[in-house]
């Protein structure tokens, strides 16, 4: 049984796991989000493989909680609390946390390594190509990264990103005004995979998806 949540917008629906953060998909309506994870399940599962986890099958989900989305749910991005979210993060935890991250960054670099730098265009002629798309990553992270307390940007970005998600924390914010640490491991992970995702579906590349 996988335990997701729910988080509901006025046309947009997010559905989420609460045990493998990054999974994660959108749908018009709570069916459709869920359908839509479902789906994706066998693409995050080399992402665990990788991170050295085992991802069911066929994991049959359960609806843990609903929470209200934002004007950012909207905009097409996860931003619903749920309670699941102040539980307090074990050492095991942020373990989990940090190398599923990593293996998520693996997977994106090693793809844009092979990637076309010119992507298919979306159905409307819209969609980053390649470079945008990596840029794109590596700025957003920056902006995430004050939402968990690192206030100027470092050479090594990531590695103070893990270096903080690495660390146990009570569950609260990770800084002022900021995301806690299962939030921000779900915040990240997602991104790193969407545009994972949508780079290999709008990649010429042999194989892709």
């Amino acid at each position: 049984m996988a335990e997701i949540y729910l988080e509901t917008g006025r046309k947009k629906v997010f559905a989420g796991s609460l045990d493998w953060p990054g999974w994660g998909r959108f749908g018009k309506s709570e069916e459709d989000a869920i359908e839509a994870l479902a789906a994706y399940g066998a693409r995050y599962a080399p992402i665990a493989t990788a991170a050295g986890f085992k991802f069911p099958a066929a994991p049959r989900l359960s609806v843990a909680e609903r929470v209200p989305g934002t004007a950012t749910t909207e905009f097409g991005a996860p931003d619903g609390r749920p309670g699941a979210d102040a539980q307090p993060v074990t050492a095991a935890v942020a373990a989990r946390h940090t190398k599923l991250l990593r293996a998520a960054w693996e997977a994106f670099d090693a793809y844009a390594t092979q990637a076309p730098e010119e992507l298919r265009k979306g159905p409307r002629g819209g969609g980053r190509d390649r470079d945008k798309m990596v840029g794109h990553v590596l700025d957003s992270e920056g902006a995430y990264a004050r939402k968990i307390g690192i206030k100027h940007r470092p050479e090594a970005l990531r590695d103070a990103i893990i270096e903080v998600l690495g660390t146990p924390s009570d569950g609260g914010p990770l800084t002022e005004n900021g995301w806690t640490a299962r939030y921000a491991a779900r915040r990240f992970i997602w991104h790193v995979l969407d545009h994972l995702w949508e780079m290999e579906d709008r990649s010429d590349v042999e194989g892709a998806q």
